[in-house]
């Protein structure tokens, strides 16, 4: 896959994300880099290596969840900044 400075509109585009010409070009050659490292990866044998499921044989010791008391929907809205009526308002955050 080539790097090119359409590619990286194309990503910025889709991420919401805006660069100025140097970064384009500083993005360009460090993803071409990571590619090259993914290509040289794939060269590698794994003929026969078991995958690995986890990275470690450390098992989580997880409790048992504990129902507690809830909160209505009336408690939870009366100290809201802004609601509308049964909803938290939020301001927006990202643009189309």
């Amino acid at each position: 896959m080539e790097v090119n400075n359409k590619l990286i509109q194309d990503i910025a585009k889709l991420s919401k994300l805006k660069f100025d010409s140097s970064a384009e070009e500083k993005m360009i050659e460090d993803m071409g880099k990571m590619l090259s490292f993914v290509d040289k990866l794939n060269e590698i044998d794994t003929e026969g290596v078991e995958p690995l499921i986890y990275m470690s044989e450390e098992v989580n010791v997880l409790r048992e969840d504990k129902t507690n008391s809830e909160v209505s929907q009336k408690d939870a809205l009366k100290n809201a900044p802004q609601k509308d009526s049964d909803y938290f308002k939020v301001p927006t955050v990202l643009k189309k």
